[in-house]
């Protein structure tokens, strides 16, 4: 009984910076504020979600997410094999990785906006070449290039971190019983890294979609996701109702999100 006591000081946490700022989320997403300041109840905030202009905007961030997650798995599952392997010196390059977290989030997107411009390092380097100066920076591959690079080592962690725990006699069983180095990797390796895979999309997917900041810096405000338009709502607009409305259906799609990939993951395994 005593030992139960310790948890109240987490749970008033969580009631004070977790239940009670969705709560307002909510109350605020399903009301409105009369002329006279009284608080009425409606859902013309949810149904002005599902117009045209704002389902183009969540359409693009899904795809941008998806297209992100998928780029960031082909490049951390073949990294997270080869670094699983090389034991004693993994953990440095794993370093190398995760030093650029390190950086403020907002640093690190404006590292790339100098790189990317017309008069940037990148440029300059094809120009050694004779190449003219490329228009890189404000264009669609240049917001994906940032989501991919801040949200590369989410999806490289959780996949090294379970790579490391499969038995080397799992697979050297497989290759003694005439298994190749493909099937091996396709019947052995990759249902057993499956929970990483798991966590991995989960840990790049959903934060993606809900992003902002690097769409305006390195999109040039051509490419508005999701996160940018609730951030409008509430610092430009001062509309706390919409974009609590936004915040709201949000955070439903995440939901069925994470039921939909709970239902490969039954075991609860993908939880590292």
């Amino acid at each position: 009984m005593q030992k139960k006591h310790l948890t109240l000081p987490y749970v008033v946490w969580m009631c004070l910076f977790t239940i009670v700022p969705l709560l307002l989320v909510f109350l605020y997403g399903f009301t409105t504020t009369n002329a006279s300041g009284d608080m009425l109840l409606t859902m013309d905030n949810i149904i002005k979600v599902f117009s045209a202009e704002n389902l183009k905007v969540l359409g693009r961030s899904l795809l941008y997410a998806a297209i992100t997650t998928i780029i960031c798995l082909i490049l951390a599952y073949p990294a997270a094999l080869i670094l699983a392997k090389k034991k004693g010196s993994a953990s440095f390059i794993s370093m190398l990785f995760i030093l650029p977290m390190w950086m403020n989030f907002l640093l690190r997107t404006y590292a790339w906006r100098a790189l990317l411009e017309t008069t940037g390092p990148i440029n300059m380097f094809l120009g050694l070449f004779g190449i003219e100066p490329q228009q890189f920076l404000f264009t669609e591959s240049a917001v994906i290039l940032g989501l991919v690079y801040n949200f590369f080592p989410f999806m490289l962690m959780p996949i090294q971190n379970i790579c490391e725990k499969i038995p080397y006699s799992y697979t050297e069983a497989a290759e003694d019983l005439g298994a190749n180095k493909l099937q091996t990797l396709l019947r052995v390796t990759l249902p057993l890294t499956k929970p990483g895979i798991i966590t991995g999309i989960t840990m790049v997917f959903m934060p993606t979609v809900t992003t902002f900041i690097i769409s305006r810096l390195l999109g040039g405000g051509q490419f508005m996701m999701y996160g940018d338009l609730i951030e409008n709502q509430f610092m430009l607009l001062r509309d706390w109702n919409f974009g609590s409305a936004l915040a709201v259906v949000m955070m439903v799609l995440l939901i069925i999100s994470m039921a939909i990939l709970r239902k490969y993951d039954k075991d609860g395994d993908a939880a590292l």
